[in-house]
């Protein structure tokens, strides 16, 4: 990720509509603000949680309350909890998480 076209700027999320996309098993709530070449991005997931699509795209993605567990396209898996933090570039598989107690997330992309 190179971060370009970005001026210094705080973000106030409370000025950020989030908006709430169903899952087959639960939904995400998320606050997106995009910058110059890069997606910024809070989301809560339910509890019961499981994305219904696997993504390519690369992320950083920080853990900031519950537990959520990634898995990737090959079959790795992941469980992170508070404070845990997991890389994935775009070309090393594509993954999806779930929740099965709710988390809250910081994601950059």
């Amino acid at each position: 990720m190179k971060l370009e076209g970005i001026p210094f700027q705080s973000i106030d999320w409370s000025r950020i509509k989030p908006t709430s996309h169903p899952s087959e098993h639960g939904s995400v709530t998320v606050q997106v603000l995009e910058v110059g070449n890069v997606r910024i991005r809070k989301a809560e997931y339910s509890p019961g949680y499981v994305d219904a699509n696997w993504c390519p795209r690369g992320h950083v993605v920080m853990v900031l309350e519950g537990e959520i567990v990634m898995e990737l396209s090959d079959g790795r898996r992941s469980t992170l909890g508070p404070g845990d933090t997991f890389v994935v570039d775009d070309n090393d598989g594509t993954h999806r998480s779930s929740s099965p107690g709710g988390a809250r997330l910081f994601i950059v992309d």
